[in-house]
């Protein structure tokens, strides 16, 4: 899989891909990230990105039209349109979540596309196939969401950790059951009894049980929304 970032500040991207399990997604070649600086398709000389907003404003808005040439030079051309996707970070997009992540997982190219300064050119809508929001709250920039979605979708990709490690994790599709490990007695708190028992078939049910119960308290809305999805 090759994930692409379109970004005004690629340097910030030097540290977190080098490490941990995207690293070794791309020492394996399970994983490519390549990041595609937008100022190299800037007007002028002085490569401009940006301009005031019709009908005034603070702040400068990134063209349209610097911003689909970066989109098709991201684009693989030898790749069918349900391969690859263009996703644009916006506050105004659909919240990002696993079931988002596990589908991107499954193509062969997604372009992300980070915005600055006051925001897109509305018109760049056009060129997209979809928005993401990281969430609720306000960002400099893309960038940091990028890195966030690149980590959530590079360890979906097939081959990059075992098939099965995944299965009780959160959000798939409910929140994880607690861990344990040494000591086994910690200022009087134990492991469950359970844990030690080497019977893994219960271990498993104990797990799941777990895994249930605390969805339910914490987060009820995803037991709801996989029951209806079940429906």
């Amino acid at each position: 899989m090759k994930i692409s970032i379109l970004t005004l500040f690629p340097q910030m991207f030097e540290g977190p891909f080098k490490h941990s399990i995207i690293k070794r997604a791309i020492d394996k070649n399970l994983l490519s990230v390549v990041f595609i600086d937008i100022r190299d398709f800037g007007l002028g000389n002085h490569k401009i990105v940006d301009d005031t907003p019709y009908g005034g404003g603070n702040g400068m808005v990134l063209r349209v039209d610097v911003l689909e040439k970066a989109i098709e030079q991201a684009k693989d051309k030898k790749l069918r349109k349900s391969e690859q996707k263009v996703v644009l970070l916006s506050a105004k997009g659909e919240t990002f979540n696993q079931k988002i992540a596990k589908d991107y997982s499954k193509l062969k190219n997604l372009i992300l596309v980070c915005g600055h300064y006051e925001g897109f050119d509305e018109r760049i809508k056009n060129f997209v196939d979809e928005e993401v929001s990281v969430g609720d709250f306000i960002l400099t920039g893309g960038e940091i969401p990028a890195m966030l979605i690149a980590d959530a979708v590079a360890r979906l990709v097939k081959n990059v950790i075992k098939d099965d490690s995944s299965l009780f994790e959160s959000f798939s599709p409910f929140l994880e059951y607690p861990h344990y490990t040494k000591p086994q007695i910690y200022k009087n708190l134990k492991v469950p009894e359970i844990l030690l028992s080497g019977n893994h078939e219960k271990i498993n049910e104990w797990r799941e049980k777990q895994s249930l119960k605390i969805t339910s308290q914490l987060r009820p809305d995803l037991i709801k929304t996989t029951k209806k999805a079940r429906d």
